[in-house]
């Protein structure tokens, strides 16, 4: 569910009405959303996120179910259960009793329920074949390798008013099929918090990101000045657990403390912290593999699991990418804590 470009209404127009409409729902809907990823423990009832989104429970109850395409109980019911098997995967000390508890199940009874009615198994059994989960989406990653190309993410690293850079041709472009292991350079740092402006794809992963940045982002940033700032990509869910159509990504930019986001950007704070920050060097193809990589064989060796806060791409204000090659470099940070 990209956004359109705020740039192609004419002040005035009945467009532009229209588009103004469509960032504030937006707006208010990712406050909604944004709401429950940190409060998936709690109770969240209809008329509290109502309260939050400015609308009546009524009108609530039947916005969020268009614009999501599932009910509010439906969607509660799918991220808890999806954030559950995340934190399987990547929480292996925590009991499943702790998981379930986290993602605001009562019981580990409940959860078990639920776990076997969305993913066919049990909660154990799925943490059990965690490595066989990462082979397989590694496999089909190699297997997309020639399609990925389509991931450039040169508009990422170019600043809005630089001219495109030039296409890359056969003959330059990388060996994308290439079967290396990476060998990262990975660091446990303490990150400071980042305020940041965001705006948010809702939709399948892959090619549409890349235009949801070039279309939609970098517009909305140049209009705004902000080509100087830090970049972070960030990808709410695995697309081996959730839906396509329903999965979430997040450009933002470092924004000041003051700043005041404005239709139809959302505003955020990443929190700082411990983080596992891999220094990633290469085509954009690779770069889903190198994520697989980095969860796969370095966390498990690492003494360390992943939390609660969200894993980016930091992308720094000085990050470019080669145009004869697509070669770029940004950081992969992973928030880490004690086993």
């Amino acid at each position: 569910m990209s956004l359109p470009t705020p740039l192609r209404a004419r002040p005035g127009d009945a467009a532009d009405a229209a588009l103004r409409h469509k960032f504030e729902y937006a707006q208010r809907m990712n406050r909604v959303l944004d709401h429950i990823d940190r409060h998936l423990d709690q109770n969240l009832a209809l008329a509290d996120l109502a309260e939050l989104a400015h609308f009546s429970p009524f009108h609530f109850h039947r916005v969020f179910a268009a614009w999501m395409g599932e009910t509010l109980g439906d969607y509660l019911w799918r991220r808890r259960v999806e954030v559950g098997a995340l934190r399987l995967a990547h929480e292996r000390r925590s009991p499943v009793l702790a998981v379930a508890l986290s993602v605001g199940f009562g019981s580990g009874e409940a959860f078990a329920r639920a776990f076997k009615q969305r993913f066919g198994c049990s909660p154990t059994a799925w943490r059990a074949h965690t490595a066989q989960r990462w082979a397989a989406q590694l496999a089909h990653i190699r297997s997309l390798a020639p399609q990925a190309a389509d991931r450039n993410l040169d508009q990422v690293l170019r600043n809005p008013d630089q001219a495109p850079s030039q296409a890359i041709s056969d003959h330059e472009r990388p060996n994308l099929t290439s079967l290396k292991e990476y060998r990262m350079d990975v660091r446990v740092e303490d990150l400071a918090p980042a305020r940041v402006a965001y705006l948010r794809h809702i939709g399948p992963y892959g090619p549409e990101i890349p235009r949801f940045w070039a279309e939609t982002f970098q517009p909305w940033r140049a209009v705004l000045g902000l080509g100087g700032g830090a970049c972070y990509g960030i990808g709410w869910d695995d697309p081996a657990i959730t839906a396509p159509e329903k999965c979430r990504y997040d450009a933002c930019v470092e924004v000041p403390a003051d700043f005041v986001a404005q239709s139809p950007a959302s505003l955020a704070d990443l929190p700082g912290g411990r983080y596992a920050v891999a220094h990633y060097e290469g085509v954009g193809a690779d770069i889903g593999r190198a994520w697989v990589e980095l969860m796969r064989d370095w966390l498990p060796a690492s003494g360390m699991q992943c939390d609660n806060r969200p894993m980016f791409e930091y992308y720094a204000p000085d990050d470019r990418m080669d145009p004869a090659t697509g070669v770029f470099r940004c950081r992969l940070c992973v928030p880490v804590k004690a086993l």
